[in-house]
């Protein structure tokens, strides 16, 4: 199959991409490379620096394309607090754009990569996609309105859509920004180093955290599987980690002494975030196989910048 993939040099798109490559696939990549780091890549995957809103470029690339990964965006939630606008014209407007070229190059199928941040705070957990999401900051908005219009489009113009809600996906290669990392690579940084994990709010918040190799099985079945046009599905791995407790295994992993510290005064987020993932197991077949532990200590092993350093840099991102 012939695939193109937004966002391509990124965590999560650059994983995909080289998974989609080693099958056999042909795979086209475009990333304005704002946070991406192209030489995430395999030489097998064509590569194209652009902007998703440049329909012009998008018309070239989808030429022949069976199916389109639409990952391009911009995913900090507190920066997105500080730049709503900017989020929503790529988030948004980027969306929109991909789906217009779509619809006039005549491509059948688009999969895209969604977030769990939607729901907000429920008072039911793991959370169902029948839910009515909550979103709590401008990224989770964007993400749902990028929803509506994909959905929406797809339905008027004949372009099956699936959305994937993907909760906190970690992994080797994951993006390390100077300023509100994401808690796994910062965790698994601060113990290389012996330095302070520090831990917002009272540490009991919970998340879903999903290893990266679980959530590109779900992207690939998600190109070819049958009856799923429209739907919003769940990808996590249906457990729910308190964030202390995510501390403690950063520990036990690394071997680090290091002090785990709360910050009472910075707020932790939504209290609670875990997948219900029945839809994700009958759809897609979806089975997360590896485990926080065994996630955590596979980020260390696989990532060759960690070997022979107590230094963690990671590059590339969703």
């Amino acid at each position: 199959m012939n695939f193109l993939i937004t966002g391509a040099a990124g965590f999560l798109g650059s994983t995909l991409a080289n998974q989609l490559a080693r099958e056999g696939h042909q795979v086209r990549g475009l990333d304005d490379l704002s946070t991406g780091d192209p030489q995430a890549l395999s030489p097998d995957v064509h590569f194209t620096r652009g902007d998703v809103n440049d329909r012009p470029k998008l018309w070239t690339m989808l030429q022949e394309v069976d199916c389109v990964y639409h990952l391009a965006a911009r995913v900090s939630v507190p920066e997105s607090i500080l730049y709503p606008r900017e989020y929503n014209a790529v988030n948004v407007g980027g969306t929109v754009s991909l789906m217009e070229a779509m619809r006039d190059v005549g491509v059948k199928r688009v999969v895209f990569a969604s977030s769990g941040a939607i729901y907000g705070d429920q008072d039911v957990q793991p959370l169902t996609e029948g839910q009515t999401p909550r979103p709590r900051s401008p990224y989770a908005v964007s993400k749902l309105a990028a929803e509506y219009y994909i959905r929406t489009i797809g339905g008027l113009w004949g372009i099956e859509t699936v959305c994937l809600r993907i909760f906190n996906a970690y992994g080797p290669g994951q993006h390390l920004p100077a300023s509100n990392p994401p808690v796994v690579p910062y965790f698994l940084r601060q113990a290389l180093r012996n330095g302070t994990l520090v831990v917002n709010g009272d540490g009991n918040q919970t998340r879903d955290y999903v290893y990266v190799d679980n959530v590109v099985s779900a992207m690939v079945a998600a190109a070819t599987a049958p009856n799923v046009n429209g739907l919003v599905i769940n990808i996590g791995s249906g457990v729910e980690t308190r964030i202390r407790t995510l501390a403690d295994l950063v520990l036990k992993v690394t071997g680090s002494q290091t002090n785990i510290v709360s910050s009472a005064q910075t707020p932790g987020g939504v209290a609670r975030l875990c997948a219900d993932l029945t839809l994700a197991g009958q759809k897609l077949n979806y089975k997360p196989s590896i485990p926080l532990e065994e996630g955590l200590r596979l980020s260390l092993q696989r990532d060759v910048r960690y070997k022979g350093t107590k230094e963690l840099t990671m590059n590339g991102t969703k």
